[in-house]
């Protein structure tokens, strides 16, 4: 129950239905672009980590609703730091899809 309560880790499969209920929100797969070909959550945009800075270009209102995933949650959590590192108020963690239990799009 202690190890429960001091590592809460992020539930994708409730994430995703978050971002479905969050207008304005965007879902972003930070994988690679060849982890994300071989699949990805539907309506998730791929921007792999090493670019992220280019979200800049396409996401300017700082209070859009990010929501992040990559393969087990490691990159997700360092692009969720870097995103609000870059002045973003409303980033969430969705860990990994390793744990998603719903369709995947190829």
């Amino acid at each position: 129950m202690i190890f429960e309560t001091l590592f809460q880790f992020p539930d994708i499969n409730q994430g995703v239905k978050t971002v479905a209920e969050t207008a304005g929100s965007l879902l972003l797969d930070v994988r690679t672009r060849q982890e994300y070909v071989q699949g990805h959550i539907p309506g998730s945009q791929n921007v792999p980590l090493q670019s992220l800075d280019n979200i800049r270009l396409s996401v300017q209102n700082k209070d859009t609703p990010l929501f992040v995933y990559c393969y087990s949650g490691g990159r997700s959590r360092q692009a969720a730091q870097q995103l609000r590192a870059m002045g973003y108020t409303n980033v969430k963690n969705l860990g990994g899809i390793a744990a998603y239990r719903g369709r995947v799009e190829r």
